[in-house]
């Protein structure tokens, strides 16, 4: 399996090389050549199979340059970690389903993707006999994760940059806690959308990303995304397997487009779904993309879900280079007048096929508070902000005869203010988030300037 850049300037590479690369050297992201087909015969024998083994007969169809028994161990080291034996368990709420991602180390999704990326990184970098020095941005999960899918391991550092105060609490604990010598925390005194454009600038700037040898653990790493299509072939399977007949749609709380993107790419394996939805706070960018076309960046508001609070989603150019036929031509100039102008334009035929392949609704913030207090109240369940999002979604716009399967992004203890909030009362803190507070905490606070960070980074680096 050879991968392809959405801007469509640079040469097909493997799977490793891919990995390695994070952004296209051409500034696109990395997409495969083809999407491999699975066929129903397929699906039903998957049926039966762990979490761990439907993750090898998944990756092992895009990762074609790594031995199985090497990707076999990866994967089963990779889930080891996970507090639920089956690794992302689906569980029945009222009239829909509820798949938990949050049971990896630091209780978000970003694990399912990361600890297998940073085990992918370790060992990549000791066949290569190379070194790396890990950029990153978060608006919250992807920090600690990464953080904690590459803490101690050898040949990598890491710099992750996240919105000073912009985080919860609990999210900025779970990275700036972690001081080991190979993971540096840089708050930024602005935005996510600050912080994610001075990573692309890194990376863009190819000189500077081969002398400091950067990789890219956000979302813009293909691997990320390859991951996150294993739980939705397992939720479905999950669902089929407690009795549910109905199609099925997938509503997902999402920022950055990479996680409905992964249910996307599912789909277009062949995973039997009706709709995904797609559910945004007040920064609602894709919402109204999908709903009337308006592609424009707003002023980012800070939410009760900051993972969500982003204006410019990345991954939606990966979507867009299907959206356009696979012209790359016209991806690049769609960016180019997004980069100058905030806007991007679209066709009616466009619009109607996003619409085609999403649904989506923007959730406020008593809709939120409404949803938790209403599931902890009637069932003693308690929902995160952002699962509250996905849940709310759904409820609203599920297609009549088909069931939901909502996607729980964040164990609510990561969120407390908000669960008390709406509650009056706050989650209890599982035993890994038991005493953070009193942990020594080390983090560099810099303003949102691109030298600054440049330098920093060139003074750390490995």
């Amino acid at each position: 399996m050879r991968y392809i850049s959405t801007r469509g300037t640079i040469e097909p590479v493997l799977f490793q090389d891919a990995v390695m690369m994070g952004l296209a050297n051409d500034g696109g992201l990395l997409l495969p050549e083809q999407i491999p087909t699975i066929s129903s015969a397929e699906l039903t024998a998957w049926g039966s199979l762990s979490y761990q083994d439907l993750a090898f007969e998944i990756i092992s169809r895009f990762a074609t340059d790594i031995p199985a028994p090497i990707l076999h161990d990866l994967i089963n080291r990779s889930y080891s970690s996970f507090q639920a034996p089956l690794v992302t368990p689906l569980v029945k709420q009222g009239n829909l389903f509820i798949l938990e991602l949050f049971h990896g180390p630091t209780l978000a999704f970003k694990d399912v993707a990361l600890q297998l990326l940073g085990n992918l990184f370790e060992y990549l970098l000791r066949e290569r006999g190379q070194k790396m020095n890990i950029v990153g941005a978060t608006s919250g999960d992807t920090g600690s994760a990464a953080i904690h899918g590459v803490r101690g391991k050898e040949n990598i550092n890491i710099f992750i940059l996240h919105p000073h105060l912009r985080t919860s609490p609990v999210q900025a604990l779970q990275m700036t806690t972690v001081t080991d010598a190979n993971v540096h925390n840089i708050a930024i005194q602005g935005t996510f959308d600050d912080c994610q454009n001075m990573v692309k600038a890194l990376f863009n700037d190819l000189a500077f990303k081969e002398k400091y040898a950067l990789g890219a653990v956000n979302s813009i790493n293909w691997a990320r995304i390859l991951a996150q299509i294993v739980y939705y072939f397992s939720a479905w399977l999950q669902a089929r397997t407690a009795g549910c007949q109905t199609d099925i749609s997938f509503s997902v709380p999402t920022g950055n487009f990479g996680d409905i993107f992964a249910g996307y790419i599912a789909k277009k394996m062949g995973l039997p779904m009706n709709k995904l939805i797609l559910a945004t706070n007040e920064n609602n960018i894709l919402s109204r993309v999908i709903n009337t076309g308006d592609y424009s960046t707003g002023a980012v508001v800070p939410t009760l879900a900051p993972s969500m609070d982003i204006q410019v989603a990345s991954n939606f150019e990966r979507y867009l280079f299907y959206l356009f036929s696979e012209d790359a031509n016209k991806l690049r100039a769609a960016f180019d007048h997004f980069t100058a102008s905030g806007v991007m334009t679209f066709s009616d035929a466009e619009v109607t096929q996003l619409q085609t392949d999403f649904l989506s609704k923007t959730i406020d913030r008593e809709t939120t508070l409404t949803t938790i207090a209403r599931y902890q109240q009637s069932a003693g369940y308690l929902l995160d902000p952002h699962s509250a999002i996905g849940v709310a979604a759904a409820e609203q716009c599920t297609p009549p005869g088909t069931t939901a399967i909502c996607l729980a992004t964040a164990h609510p203890a990561k969120f407390a203010e908000a669960v008390e909030l709406a509650t009056g009362s706050k989650p209890p803190l599982p035993p890994s988030l038991a005493g953070l507070e009193a942990l020594p905490t080390r983090c560099e606070v810099m303003a949102p300037n691109q030298q600054t960070v440049r330098d920093f980074i060139a003074k750390h680096a490995i």
